[in-house]
């Protein structure tokens, strides 16, 4: 197969190449910079100790000998790394038990005209890949690569969707020009090897350090010297970085040609459309069984479950199927970004869904007689195989052999129960999904008389309001950023038209005006459904109860805030546990600690005694709540932290904050629920 280079490929090739270049040429002049430093540091390390031979000169005369001999070593210490990638969590297929795969893959590395696999592992989760163990050397001998296959991935595509995305992953090393990639990859490594790299040669140099205080005077040296040394690599890091990726992206596009010449461009679109939900299906069970762990519960086969979640959610969002999986569009990626800022992503490593799926048409590459079976049916006893993967990915877990296996039946029943505690009614058309009822005086609300219809009050024109305005508010804080330097970038598109990084001044301001008028707009909506349900809550004499909910309500938005708050300064105030800090500034930073600790201890005493939390509050947050509550812990003692103690305390404060976020939910749920009642 031979596929066409794009001159954007070629383009983003020359530029790699060449910042390769300036790379080499760079590091040559740090190299013999660094020899130079070493001979004359030797020369004179010699000189001092034949001057007068006693302790104090051969301690300096070795010293200053080490210093260039530090640097060389920081320079060429790359080249004995190598990069393994862990294996643990991988679980190798063979020829003999699964023929049938082999043959497919076999089928399809033909095709391509590329190598077969060294090795072929399969992984729990939705990914496909290609890997190998890489080195410097990588760059000069050739190495063989081994795949992975995901089984989440698998359970969620048919057998032509799959042959798209194998394609699509030796597709990028079938031509040789496609090499170039691997080569800047290999450089990229190499000098995030010399920048980030460096616990080993730190404690190498550390313990030389250690030995004399001659030493450590040398190295105290070496250091700054090879801080300069970062700070240039850093620059060209940042250099050839851009440009690698610039180079993955075309090199992304490049795959999927190869993929849609090998399968058809409407399978890998199909997939490519579908893999979110699918991570999203995977996710939900995962979580789901972190949530049961501490009941000593474990999945008989998560694949199963996956693929009940991953039907119920697009049944629930109304989508179509076609070949027993759903049908995920565009549009229903998109319906929900309303954003009208683009900033094209120059740190991306791959293009955005929307341009590999537009580049995919734009290529309108179709295959006839294609297989639409489940890929699980390439596997000979695919259902032991997600059993087997299952309990590897439960046995990772402390005490996993004490784990009970729950039925499917059992899975399906409590996880449509979670899904219903955690949703809104259908009625409301996901327009409370992620907004909250903004806040009125109920007391100067007027007009209940007026007559409503619930459809208009939650139809699409209501909801995309909701999504404009959040629209609205993420642009804002990215144009701050970029107004405030967080990021840079010379220019952006909004609204259809292109600003320069220097303009977001002139921005802001107009999505200020547009958020306020929208802010009104849907406060007035708000108030609009306040009246429709009062009237009917006034048909059934519950008036004062719905406008009780509410005001209960707008007390604990507010009430919400300033619990938040207290969180974010309790993280903020423990911060230091994580960073290198001197033992008096420790001591000194655990004494603040102590009045924002009374407030937490009140506002937990508070929770435990209301019928809110109740279930919420499991045995292990009330158990630890009452441990925390019971002493006044030190936290650091005898120049050393007390890892049970500081374990308390940040259980307590995380378990703080999930519980006023699920009481705020709690509360906006009933009150919604209390609406849904009153149509019945």
């Amino acid at each position: 197969m031979n596929i066409e280079i794009s001159n954007n490929f070629k383009k983003m090739t020359t530029k790699a190449i060449v910042s390769i270049g300036l790379f080499l040429i760079v590091y040559i002049l740090l190299l013999f910079l660094a020899i130079g430093l070493t001979i004359l540091s030797v020369i004179g390390g010699f000189y001092i100790i034949a001057a007068k031979p006693m302790a104090i000169t051969i301690g300096l005369g070795i010293g200053l000998a080490s210093l260039g001999f530090f640097i060389l070593a920081f320079l060429f210490k790359f080249i004995f790394k190598k990069h393994k990638i862990d294996r643990s969590h991988l679980t190798e297929i063979k020829e003999q038990t699964e023929p049938k795969l082999f043959k497919f893959i076999s089928d399809i590395v033909k095709e391509v005209e590329t190598d077969f696999p060294k090795k072929i592992y399969l992984s729990t989760d939705v990914n496909a890949s290609v890997f190998y163990d890489s080195s410097f050397w990588s760059m000069f001998f050739p190495i063989k690569k081994n795949l992975q296959i995901g089984l989440g991935l698998v359970n969620t595509i048919t057998e032509q969707e799959f042959k798209a995305i194998m394609a699509h992953e030796f597709g990028h090393f079938s031509q040789k020009s496609m090499k170039v990639g691997s080569y800047v990859y290999n450089v990229n490594q190499v000098i995030f090897n010399m920048l980030y790299d460096n616990e080993s040669f730190d404690q190498m140099i550390q313990k030389w350090a250690n030995i004399s205080g001659y030493f450590s005077i040398f190295v105290v040296i070496a250091v700054k010297i090879i801080e300069g040394i970062q700070w240039i690599l850093k620059k060209m890091y940042d250099f050839i970085n851009i440009n690698y990726l610039a180079l993955s992206r075309e090199m992304e596009f490049h795959a999927d040609e190869v993929a849609a010449n090998v399968a058809g461009f409407l399978p890998l679109k199909e997939s490519l459309l579908r893999m979110d939900l699918a991570d999203h299906s995977y996710n939900s069970v995962i979580n789901y069984y972190e949530n049961k762990l501490s009941e000593n519960i474990k999945s008989e086969n998560i694949y199963k479950e996956q693929k009940y979640v991953l039907n119920f959610l697009a049944n629930e969002s109304e989508l179509p199927f076609k070949n027993s999986f759903p049908i995920v569009s565009t549009i229903d990626l998109s319906k929900f970004n309303k954003s009208k800022l683009i900033i094209k992503d120059q740190w991306a490593s791959h293009p955005s869904i929307d341009e590999r799926i537009s580049n995919l048409e734009r290529l309108n590459i179709t295959k006839e007689n294609t297989i639409q079976e489940s890929a699980n049916s390439l596997f000979l006893s695919v259902e032991t195989l997600q059993q087997n993967l299952t309990n590897k990915l439960f046995s990772f877990v402390e005490n996993s052999d004490k784990l009970l296996s729950v039925k499917f039946d059992d899975f399906k029943t409590d996880y449509n129960t979670n899904y219903e505690k955690n949703t809104f009614n259908k009625i409301y058309n996901g327009y409370y999904d992620n907004k909250n009822p903004n806040y009125f005086d109920i007391n100067d609300v007027v007009n209940l008389s007026e007559n409503h219809n619930l459809e208009m009050l939650f139809n699409k024109e209501k909801i995309d309001m909701i999504y404009d305005y959040i629209a609205l508010e993420n642009d804002e804080n990215t144009l701050l950023n970029l107004e405030n330097k967080v990021f840079y970038i010379k220019t952006f598109d909004y609204d259809g038209q292109k600003f320069k990084a220097k303009d977001t001044s002139l921005l802001i301001p107009k999505i200020e005006y547009e958020k306020e008028n929208l802010r009104v707009e849907i406060t007035k909506n708000d108030i609009a459904i306040y009246s429709y349900f009062y009237n009917l809550a006034k048909e059934k004499a519950l008036e004062t109860e719905l406008k009780s909910k509410y005001v209960a309500f707008f007390k604990n938005d507010k009430e919400h805030d300033q619990k938040s708050e207290l969180y974010i300064n309790l993280l903020k105030a423990t911060e230091f546990v994580s960073n290198v800090t001197p033992f008096e500034q420790i001591k000194s930073n655990f004494n603040n600690l102590k009045k924002l600790e009374t407030e937490l201890k009140k506002e937990i005493t508070i929770i435990l005694e209301n019928e809110l939390y109740k279930s919420e509050l499991t045995e292990l947050i009330k158990e630890n709540f009452d441990k925390y509550l019971k002493e006044n812990w030190v936290y650091f003692t005898n120049d050393e932290y007390i890892d049970y103690e500081l374990q308390i305390l940040f259980k307590s404060i995380n378990d703080y904050s999930y519980l006023i976020s699920r009481g705020y939910f709690l509360i906006k749920k009933d009150l919604l629920n209390f609406q849904t009642e009153l149509l019945t």
